[in-house]
């Protein structure tokens, strides 16, 4: 019998930390109050655990910040107040006097040889010290526990975010106050459910038999602490990663994910593009998208093989020279199709296809884990490299993510099992190209999906679908009942992250060290709106990779407003008008430097042509539920308007999905009927429900 973690008793109690995992710390943001009073179950007793004092945290939900709680344990587990009964519970600091001397806990302090300051008064009280003490490492924290017990005083010492020291009474931690409010409760740890994200809230996590929640933006020490541990890491900040949390386990209903969407329809730039979207009928709209689905399904049967979805339709494509290898099951093409056309499970051929897809793929993987870049239908021969005998890194990395996708839709364990160790494969091989161990990978010149488009090291793209494998391969050791190993990669997985924010969205508020590479100097020159296209040790790149930045918020790489400042940097450009989104800005020109000679292959990455800002319509799809997921569905539906025009005219006929379009012309080019263009429509068109 397969174990999850909701299959437990029953949860009666909330003992959730405050700052940075309900709420923003600067901002005080969060969606939480919002959804805890529409959503609120009953009989559920909600505890605020945290390192603010009683008074500031009763400021926070007269303010409208916090919901009203059943009791908050403050001070970091020094303080417990019954909001009930409106006081504090006195019989609790009783447990905590002995060995206490608040005096010689000063003393002590400040004999440390390392620079110390003191916390803000309204962080302190008579069973509480907190320090800024920046950058120790664990030898000395260590030290200066030995200090005090030599001392024989019983002290509590808590060192989080790498620059808060707490200094308090030996019963005194988030855990052992909440352990303390239980007994009182008549509850165990087992009906509990906690959430945090620094050290100081380890002592929660702490407690045997306990579940717990670790949002998306915690410190590396909680991850730590929590890799062993059976805790849902969730892919949300703050807040939503705590309701995220909450719906895993069943607190709170499914249909609460609604409610984390971002408003964001009062912008400007937002309300100029809705005024000219409400000139235009929408009636026509929805009829001619409603079209296009039915001409999407045809189109995807069309590539159903024996082995898997073709890259294009067989029969309507006449091989000639190169263009043969489009007649193969596509790692990428497939895994992207898979993807697409999930909501189509309940067809059996196509359900069928997509499982036989994800197996052909699994059946030539290579000795060290390498997935095929594709494999031939008409012979079963695998090709592992790309053009020109180029490792296509990407076609990996989908395939994990695709099976994912594809068990988590479909519950087929066993099928998981029989795959899990090339999964794990795979990953090994895949992150065998993070050379030097920083998180991210090393990808060779013209090593993914844009095969004749220059780009090398790390490169967005890449990166965003290496944080996202990192987590789907996680969730996948969880349905297992491996939390160990689960716990390592969706802890590795916000690592990566980590690195991509800060390596991809250029800042002139970067905090800059002694020592810095050439590219940090050179991100001191200005601020983005989105994540750049690559970083190399020398230099990097400026251009918009519209694509990767798309997936990075469908991802949770980036949150919800920062993808809002990429929304209006496109809008601004105009990048997806008047055609559908077109996959780089600006493109490539000769004479730039990231000219290579190579582009005029084919005359296949002349600007505006193919990888060099040409309009995919498989990006398309992406790029609607992009805009949807930002709330905005009147635009959303719009853009899917303009892929609905750009999938019908086609080659030879209508409704031909071609593989991409001309950037300036809108003219279809490539081949017809493309699978993952046909999904892709599909998936968006489900993602609005106007179907």
């Amino acid at each position: 019998m397969e174990t999850n973690l909701t299959d437990e008793s029953p949860i009666k109690l909330l003992s959730f930390d405050i700052d940075n995992t309900l709420i923003e710390f600067h901002t005080l943001k969060s969606n939480f109050k919002k959804i805890w009073k529409k959503y609120k179950p009953e009989g559920i007793i909600l505890t605020y655990n945290t390192g603010r004092l009683i008074d500031d945290v009763l400021r926070l939900i007269k303010k409208g910040v916090l919901p009203k709680p059943d009791y908050i344990i403050g001070g970091v587990g020094t303080l417990i107040y019954d909001c009930n009964k409106g006081c504090v519970v006195k019989e609790f600091n009783d447990v905590l006097d002995e060995g206490w001397d608040l005096d010689a806990v000063e003393k002590l302090i400040q004999s440390i040889d390392h620079p110390i300051s003191d916390q803000p008064a309204k962080f302190q009280h008579s069973y509480k010290r907190s320090y800024f003490f920046h950058d120790a490492n664990d030898e000395l924290i260590e030290s200066i526990e030995a200090d005090f017990a030599k001392a024989n005083m019983l002290v509590n010492i808590v060192y989080s975010g790498n620059k808060f020291l707490d200094v308090l009474p030996k019963w005194a931690n988030k855990g052992n106050a909440l352990q303390w409010l239980l007994s009182k409760l008549d509850l165990t740890p087992e009906n509990v459910l906690v959430a945090g994200d620094s050290g100081n809230d380890s002592a929660m996590f702490n407690m045997k038999g306990i579940r717990g929640i670790v949002v998306a933006n915690a410190h590396e020490e909680l991850y730590k602490f929590t890799k062993y541990r059976q805790v849902y890491h969730s892919e949300g900040d703050h807040g939503n990663g705590v309701v995220e949390g909450l719906i895993y386990y069943k607190v709170l209903p499914e249909e609460a994910k609604t409610c984390l969407e971002e408003d964001h329809t009062d912008d400007y730039f937002i309300q100029q593009e809705l005024s000219h979207i409400a000139e235009d009928d929408d009636k026509e709209k929805l009829e001619l998208i409603r079209e296009g689905y039915d001409k999407a399904i045809i189109a995807l049967k069309k590539n159903i093989t024996p082995l898997g979805f073709s890259a294009c339709s067989i029969k309507d494509n006449v091989p000639s020279g190169t263009d043969e290898n489009y007649h193969s099951v596509w790692a990428r093409d497939g895994a992207i199709t898979v993807i697409g056309s999930l909501s189509l499970i309940h067809d059996e051929e196509i359900h069928k296809c997509q499982r036989q897809t994800l197996v052909t793929l699994f059946e030539h993987i290579s000795r060290n884990g390498q997935i095929p870049s594709n494999v031939r239908i008409k012979d079963n021969v695998a090709d592992y490299s790309g053009v020109g005998g180029i490792c296509s890194i990407d076609s990996g990395i989908w395939v994990v993510i695709a099976f994912y996708e594809y068990v988590n839709v479909t519950k087929d364990i066993d099928f998981l099992r029989k795959y899990i160790s090339d999964i794990k494969e795979t990953m090994r091989w895949l992150g065998a190209h993070d050379s030097n161990n920083d998180a991210l990978l090393e990808i060779p010149e013209a090593g993914d999906w844009t095969d004749l488009f220059g780009g090398s090291y790390n490169i967005l793209y890449d990166e965003i679908l290496w944080y996202r494998a990192n987590v789907c391969y996680g969730r996948m050791l969880e349905m297992l009942g491996d939390y160990e190993e689960a716990g390592e990669y969706i802890r590795w997985s916000q690592v990566i992250k980590k690195e991509i924010l800060q390596n991809f969205w250029p800042s002139t508020q970067q905090k800059l060290f002694q020592s810095v590479s050439f590219a940090e100097r050179q991100f001191t020159l200005g601020d983005t709106s989105y994540l750049i296209a690559q970083t190399t040790p020398f230099d990097f790149s400026w251009r918009c990779d519209v694509f990767g930045n798309v997936l990075a918020f469908l991802h949770g790489t980036v949150d919800a407003e920062k993808a809002h400042q990429t929304f209006k940097f496109i809008l601004g450009v105009g990048v997806n008008d008047p055609f559908p989104i077109r996959n780089v800005y600006p493109v490539v020109t000769p004479g730039d430097p990231d000219w290579r000679p190579y582009y005029t292959v084919n005359l296949l990455n002349l600007p505006h042509h193919y990888h060099n800002g040409g309009i995919w319509p498989f990006v398309g799809g992406f790029w609607v539920k992009f805009v949807n997921k930002l709330g905005l569905r009147e635009v959303a539906i719009s853009e899917l308007y303009k892929l609905a025009l750009i999938n019908k005219q086609g080659l030879t006929e209508e409704w031909e999905f071609t593989e991409w379009a001309h950037g300036t012309s809108g003219k279809a080019m490539g081949k017809a009927y493309q699978a993952w263009s046909a999904a892709q429509y599909i998936s968006a068109c489900n993602d609005l429900k106007v179907i």
